[in-house]
């Protein structure tokens, strides 16, 4: 019976990590099909499906997040304007971005601008909590990297890091 459950535990993966590659890979031709001020909130539904969460943005505007970790490199931002048409896209894992998250910045606030992160690790001895996004830091995906910001137990930023991908040396 282990066995078994073992084997369809590794097929559910197998199908998860096939799921994701799909829509990673359709990212880009469903971005350059969706233009700014003209795409509507039906067609980004349309090309992206629901969104992981919707944030109320500046003026009306509602923000839709688009998750791709664990196994992705990216997160959208796609704000909707209160006209209904899509007023930006932003992949929002990447350094200029990183640059922004500042030490007492709320964990909110911090989900807010990058996502949902790929892990979130609490280390109850340290009183801190990490939470891990998968970027890439170049063209290639030997360019992947790991950024981590580190809360504290008020959850406020502490302090922020990037390491290279540990992925990458355990050859996956």
């Amino acid at each position: 019976m282990r066995e078994r459950t073992g084997r369809r535990g590794l097929g559910q993966w197998v199908v998860m990590l096939l799921v994701v590659a799909w829509l990673t890979a359709c990212d880009p031709q469903n971005i350059s099909e969706l233009e700014e001020g003209v795409s509507t909130e039906a067609d980004v539904r349309e090309r992206f499906g629901p969104p992981e969460a919707v944030w109320d943005g500046p003026d009306g505007a509602q923000v839709y997040e688009y998750n791709r970790q664990p196994a992705g490199h990216r997160n959208y931002m796609i704000t909707i304007g209160p006209d209904g048409k899509m007023a930006a896209l932003q992949q929002v894992l990447a350094p200029h971005h990183f640059a922004q998250i500042q030490p007492g910045m709320p964990m909110e606030d911090v989900r807010r601008r990058l996502g949902k992160p790929m892990k979130i690790t609490t280390y109850d001895l340290k009183r801190e909590t990490h939470y891990d996004w998968r970027y890439l830091d170049g063209p290639n995906e030997s360019d992947s990297k790991v950024f981590t910001v580190v809360f504290d137990t008020d959850l406020r930023v502490v302090s922020t890091m990037s390491t290279r991908d540990p992925d990458l040396d355990r050859n996956r």
